[in-house]
């Protein structure tokens, strides 16, 4: 378990030390099945980091859901991550908060917030280059392939990203969009440890099962 007063170096070391899947959310693609029942899912597959990403709840409903995230991921020893809303992470006591290039500056976050794990997407180079010094914690290679969750997006990376950007920072990252169970292999050769993905779990008949068989098939690449 995670305890509450897991400082930020002890919230990074298992970050960097046990997340293998990372799991996020997205309630209109989950067939049906709330965020809550999708988190009880990840969670009792084994995952050690989650996201929250709601772009259609009112403040209060995003705000009651962060708080039940909180009190399940605290319980199962995962680190709990807000996209976006700097508001409803501090709110709810998240351990982090993952940044669009569209949404808050990080290095303005970080001011704020000094003990957030901060995450930015990276969909070009020199993005990845500044990420550090941009305050950010980790950052996210995407997208690599194809993906509905992201629209108006025609121009995907591919996975020889990972060798361009990973070159430019020393910080751990993630990869995202598109991946598929056949994908990891490639990835992890090319030196992905943690695979961020949405729609390969929120659509699993077997949400928990699904959580645990992408987990084993990353440590099995690894």
């Amino acid at each position: 378990m995670l305890p509450e007063t897991a400082n930020y170096q002890q919230k990074m070391d298992l970050f960097q030390e046990e997340v293998t899947i990372y799991p996020v959310s997205c309630e209109p693609l989950a067939g049906g099945r709330t965020d809550i029942e999708w988190l009880e899912g990840v969670l009792a597959g084994g995952a050690k980091i989650v996201q929250l990403r709601d772009k259609v709840s009112d403040d209060r409903t995003f705000f009651e859901k962060a708080s039940v995230f909180r009190q399940k991921t605290r319980t199962a020893g995962a680190l709990f991550i807000v996209n976006n809303r700097l508001d409803i992470a501090l709110l709810s006591e998240a351990d982090g908060l993952h940044l669009g290039n569209d949404d808050l500056p990080a290095e303005e976050v970080r001011k704020m917030a000094p003990d957030l794990i901060i995450g930015v997407s990276c969909n070009a180079p020199e993005q990845a280059a500044t990420a550090a010094v941009r305050g950010a914690s980790y950052y996210n290679i995407g997208p690599l392939f194809q993906t509905g969750t992201k629209n108006k997006l025609t121009a995907f990376l591919g996975a020889d990203a990972i060798d361009e950007f990973s070159a430019l920072s020393d910080l751990p990252f993630t990869v995202m969009g598109g991946i598929k169970l056949d994908h990891v292999k490639e990835l992890v050769a090319k030196g992905a440890r943690r695979i961020a993905v949405v729609t390969a779990l929120s659509q699993a008949e077997n949400i928990a099962g699904e959580t645990r068989l992408w987990i084993d098939a990353i440590k099995r690449a690894g």
